[in-house]
């Protein structure tokens, strides 16, 4: 969770293809790409995030000595082999598309440029930090835009798959859009804003709620929010909490912030009855805020049902994104130098599903934006040395189903490069912003993606096309192989 040795976060093949590259005497520089193929949650978009935690990885990958010892006990790595360890640290290139970015399906996220004894080593580490933190920064994005503007708050924590889990996955979750977490490890590792009010059993250690409201808004009467629904909720729970609010006032004491809390029962009929009890005694700014196994659908739903929600909380299925528990993310080989001339032989991986057929060469990724609007209009993948002028126009298509092609006229377009290097051999060049500034800079990055493309179900696709001369590269590989062979 802070700085730390990850070197052997990494699967044992991983180790014994390094070392059949060296008992071979192979290490050239190759290019591996990052990607993944599918948006999660049936969404139309992903949010890239964990770049930093990479980055802590890269800087710290070195063997200690009771690493070299536990590979030797494992009794399948030569001594020349562990020597060769023992002395190890990264030394290639590294690109990142930034964190709080929106990315789609079979771009690079990251790219290494390395030895590939290097860039074989980093392949687990990378794709384990990125798929987990991608995989919550979306979905708390889907969250929070079924939200509309309200806020969520993250507090999965207890129900996260461990420690680093919880505390990297409430990052990932703030970053997406939420406006705090319950994790308090979140909040002190990466200055992030820390939220809560209390349990039931604050309610029932009292002899009655009324008390425990008290003794509640006496502690924190800047921060007084009530859970009402331990014994009644409107009889008792919400009626408790307007006395309590009530005496606030008479006592003079500013309810700057101040609510109720619903964590049961029908949450669209509880909290429009709730709001007119409090409504009815000038509590109009008093928030309403809900939790109870809320998702994205849900809270979607209890919008459309007129509910007087403005504060969600939610946990569950926002920690663990329960309904597609994994990002999907893979590591291909895309790329060999040849020695002699230095240049970049493409490499692609072949499939008999079209999906999982890789795009070849050492490339980047440039996304093109509509120029009045600023919304985006499609992500292009191309070679590196692929040159752009958007003073002329731009011929785009789809790489699959090649008759979908538009032309975008010289002036109606604009183009950004997203890969920024972020290793220069074994150097780190690149400052990850703080998670509050990512957060900021992925909200105005949601903002450029069209309504269709954000809807929660079948949104629109957002195109990623290839340039003409990575789709040539491509098809010439295609053209080589004969199945009937």
């Amino acid at each position: 969770m802070s700085e730390r040795n990850l070197t052997l976060l990494t699967d044992l093949y991983e180790l014994t293809m390094m070392q059949g590259y060296f008992k071979n005497k192979t290490n050239e520089m190759v290019v591996f790409d990052a990607f993944y193929r599918k948006n999660p949650s049936g969404g139309g978009y992903a949010i890239a995030c964990g770049l930093d935690q990479v980055i802590d990885y890269i800087k710290n990958l070195h063997f200690e000595k009771e690493d070299i010892d536990y590979l030797r006990s494992v009794g399948l790595f030569e001594e020349d082999f562990l020597d060769y360890l023992a002395n190890f640290r990264f030394s290639g290139d590294i690109y990142a598309i930034p964190e709080g970015t929106v990315v789609f399906p079979r771009e690079p996220l990251v790219k290494v440029v390395a030895p590939i004894m290097e860039a074989q080593l980093v392949e687990t580490a990378i794709l384990n930090i990125i798929n987990h933190q991608s995989l919550i920064a979306t979905k708390a994005a889907r969250v929070c835009y079924a939200a509309k503007g309200d806020g969520i708050m993250e507090f999965g924590l207890r129900r996260a798959q461990g420690p680093d889990a919880g505390v990297l996955g409430a990052r990932a979750a703030v970053i997406g859009g939420c406006i705090g977490t319950s994790c308090v490890l979140t909040g002190q590792l990466y200055n992030v804003p820390v939220k809560g009010t209390h349990a039931h059993s604050w309610i029932m250690s009292f002899p009655d709620e009324y008390t425990a409201f008290k003794k509640y808004s006496e502690l924190y009467p800047q921060a007084c929010i009530l859970l009402v629904d331990t014994y009644d909720t409107l009889k008792s729970g919400v009626p408790n909490a307007i006395k309590v609010f009530k005496e606030m006032r008479a006592a003079g004491i500013p309810l700057t912030f101040y609510g109720i809390r619903l964590d049961s029962g029908d949450l669209a009929y509880l909290s429009k009855k709730a709001r007119k009890m409090l409504d009815a005694e000038g509590f109009t700014d008093a928030v309403i805020s809900a939790s109870s196994d809320l998702d994205e659908y849900l809270i979607d739903s209890l919008k459309s049902q007129g509910a007087a929600i403005t504060s969600w909380g939610v946990g569950t299925n926002l920690i663990t994104s329960k309904d597609c528990p994994a990002f999907g993310g893979v590591y291909k080989l895309a790329a060999v130098m040849n020695e002699e001339t230095g240049e970049f032989i493409p490499k692609i991986k072949l499939s008999e599903n079209t999906e999982k057929i890789t795009n070849p060469g050492n490339k980047t990724v440039y996304r093109i934006y509509e120029k009045e609007s600023g919304k985006i209009k499609a992500d292009l993948i191309s070679l590196v040395d692929d040159k752009f002028d958007e003073t002329k126009d731009l011929r785009i298509f789809d790489p699959i189903e090649t008759w979908k092609k538009t032309t975008l006229k010289a002036g109606e377009y604009t183009m950004r490069e997203l890969l920024v290097k972020v290793f220069d051999k074994g150097e780190c060049v690149y400052e990850s912003p703080a998670v509050m500034d990512i957060r900021d800079y992925c909200l105005r990055e949601q903002d450029t993606l069209w309504e269709e493309t954000r809807r929660l179900v079948n949104p629109h696709e957002v195109y990623v096309d290839l340039s003409d001369n990575l789709y040539k590269i491509k098809k010439a590989l295609l053209d080589t192989f004969d199945s009937t062979k």
